[in-house]
């Protein structure tokens, strides 16, 4: 049996930093939880949410799953949604992928690696939509657009479930963002200007896959 006693000690050593940081921060931390932000991102290891936003535990509400993807038949992250909109009032849904995605790159090579080629077909089907402009790209470029239109396309799909669509119909003030992290310097871009209502969705998205575009067609 692997011995993770490393993984408890640090803690009790990061605990004990924090304290000696700022010995109130426990106590604010086990209040009700009131983000503003919900953060709909990748699970890979090297974008954390709240690290590379600088927020604290408690700002902001995570859902992570391989290459940030949103679909109507996936109850865990629309259970999510709608926890965090109808219950906790959040006022920002940020969808965050990140370029050097492996979820991205697996599906451009057309790798089999098992069970998650079936969560990844949805990311094939971004593929499949933008298929003729991306063949005209060379491989880095092709890996960074598709990573770029995975997230404009997922936030699309946030627009567009009955949550959001409830949300905006009561008159809830909600916006979803796509946003795009770089490993290679931790900086993040924001590849639309905000939707917040559901008659701003498709000309955003429009807008969006646009921008995404002028950025590599030369």
């Amino acid at each position: 049996m692997a011995d993770l006693n490393h993984l408890l000690q640090q803690n009790r050593e990061w605990a004990a930093r924090t304290i000696s940081e700022d010995p109130d921060f426990f106590a604010r931390l086990a209040k009700i939880q009131d983000p503003k932000y919900l953060w709909i991102g990748c699970s890979d290891s090297r974008v954390p949410a709240n690290q590379i936003t600088g927020m604290e535990p408690g700002e902001v509400f995570v859902h992570r799953n391989v290459a940030n993807v949103v679909v109507p038949t996936d109850l865990n992250c629309l259970s999510t949604i709608q926890f965090a909109v109808d219950l906790l009032q959040v006022e920002h849904i940020i969808v965050c992928g990140h370029y050097g995605c492996g979820g991205i790159q697996t599906t451009l090579d057309g790798r089999r690696i098992g069970l998650a080629d079936n969560w990844l077909r949805h990311v094939g089907d971004v593929m499949d939509k933008h298929q003729q402009r991306l063949n005209m790209l060379d491989s880095s470029q092709r890996a960074s657009a598709l990573c770029e239109l995975n997230v404009i396309e997922q936030a699309l799909n946030v627009c567009q479930s009955t949550v959001m669509q409830d949300a905006w119909q009561r008159g809830q003030p909600v916006q979803v963002h796509s946003w795009i992290y770089a490993l290679k310097d931790g900086r993040l871009k924001a590849l639309n200007n905000g939707i917040a209502s559901a008659a701003q969705a498709a000309e955003e998205y429009r807008q969006a896959v646009e921008m995404c575009w002028s950025r590599y067609e030369k």
